[in-house]
């Protein structure tokens, strides 16, 4: 069993979440990386990992993942609900579908996430939930309606379960990327929200790559238990909205 804690991250098969398991990985963490995607996990190729095909709309297998990393590598130490999906679209015409699937991933996913670890954290009174927002959950743009909704979710609950956790030492921190070098465009079906969103991404010379956003992660949840970043909010330098 690893001296260093067990890390889980949700949507770990690109982006942010591949970041993340990469960063954490070189620093000797063992890992519990959950996707749909297999083939991309296992492509990473990560030392002391167990991999599995998870969709976090589904909650018994995420309790099922945890169970057996931490049978494997000991209690999970951080549980990055980084599993997400940006529909972006007109409000009026885009279809009612596209609501659907971002509120279940970025909502009920998040709630799924959490709920695998929580009474462990709690009974250990140690733990940190990293909490994947968005700058949209901080302000509203007008082609992103139900993915702010979302992410103004994950910030409401985030401050309300960090006030519920902090009597038992479990930090809740919250992550408030901006525009990202992820695949998140890759979602968007929308062609007019989707030409804006590359024209403004180009106006500001791009986004920031992912393992910038992961190294604060790292960096966050290397402090005592006793400290907490409770927002990590990154955006580059050009992006003024």
């Amino acid at each position: 069993m690893s001296s260093k804690s067990l890390i889980a991250i949700t949507g770990a098969s690109s982006g942010i979440g591949e970041a993340t398991a990469r960063a954490f990985s070189a620093a000797g963490h063992p890992l519990l990386l959950m996707a749909r995607r297999m083939d991309r996990l296992e492509a990473l190729d990560l030392p002391d990992a167990v991999l599995k095909n998870v969709d976090v709309r589904d909650r018994a297998p995420i309790a099922e993942a945890v169970a057996e990393a931490e049978a494997r590598f000991g209690p999970v130490g951080m549980m990055f609900a980084n599993a997400g999906i940006a529909r972006l679209g007109d409000i009026a015409t885009q279809p009612p579908e596209e609501w659907d699937e971002m509120i279940d991933i970025n909502t009920k996913g998040v709630m799924n996430s959490v709920h695998a670890v929580l009474n462990g954290m709690i009974a250990r009174r140690s733990g940190t939930l990293m909490m994947m927002s968005s700058i949209a959950g901080r302000k509203t743009y007008p082609d992103h309606t139900v993915y702010c909704g979302t992410k103004f979710f994950v910030h409401a609950i985030s401050e309300s379960l960090r006030e519920y956790l902090a009597p038992h030492d479990v930090r809740v921190i919250v992550l408030s990327p901006g525009i990202v070098e992820t695949e998140v465009l890759d979602h968007v079906k929308d062609p007019a929200t989707l030409a804006n969103y590359k024209a403004n991404k180009a106006a500001i010379g791009g986004g920031i790559t992912a393992d910038i956003v992961a190294d604060l992660i790292l960096n966050a949840y290397q402090l005592p238990q006793a400290a907490i970043v409770q927002e990590i909010v990154i955006t580059p330098t050009r992006q003024k909205y």
